[in-house]
């Protein structure tokens, strides 16, 4: 279900009601919204994703526009989600005894074949630059979807991409990975 015509036949269905249109966009858009949410937020990623995902719900009658809107839309929203899962960790912060909660079965899924390690990568960038790679390469959003979310320019977004993905390239880690992918 990855072309946008399915998407777009699916955000109709979606529109009007239809429970299966709604889980084609879910199981199609939810691993991009989590590994970014997951850079933004780290661990309490899953919690902005379900507001996320209530959200698209509540307002999804009022949108207007295809498959490349929509998703500029619902990354706008998870953004947001996780600006405010933010500013509530910070307010309230919590003590977890017990280590944490174990990852669900999709969580586990996502983070199969390197995720996290690649995820843990793009997380050491500045945010900024972190934000724009994981819309613009993960999400695979363009350049002014991009920069409308983010609140900057679309220049602002090249130039965090270019630099986000130049750090990237540098990094040790992905030197010796790539040194020993040519051998």
């Amino acid at each position: 279900m990855s072309s946008d015509h399915d998407l777009a036949d699916a955000l109709r269905a979606a529109q009007d009601g239809d429970a299966a249109g709604f889980a084609i966009l879910w199981r199609t858009l939810q691993p991009a919204v989590l590994r970014y949410l997951r850079v933004l937020i780290g661990d309490h990623a899953e919690d902005a994703a379900s507001e996320t995902w209530l959200h698209v719900i509540r307002d999804l009658h009022r949108f207007q526009g295809g498959p490349a809107d929509f998703r500029g839309w619902l990354f706008r929203i998870a953004r947001h989600r996780g600006i405010d899962q933010r500013r509530r960790r910070a307010a309230t912060p919590t003590a977890d005894p017990g280590g944490g909660t174990a990852p669900d079965a999709a969580t586990q899924a996502i983070e199969e074949g390197g995720t996290t390690w690649a995820l843990a990568l793009v997380g050491t960038l500045p945010p900024d630059q972190a934000e724009a790679v994981m819309l613009r390469v993960v999400a695979g959003l363009d350049v002014a979807t991009t920069a409308r979310i983010l609140g900057k320019r679309p220049g602002a977004v090249r130039i965090a991409t270019m630099r986000g993905l130049r750090r990237l390239a540098s990094n040790p880690q992905i030197t010796r990975l790539l040194a020993r992918e040519e051998v």
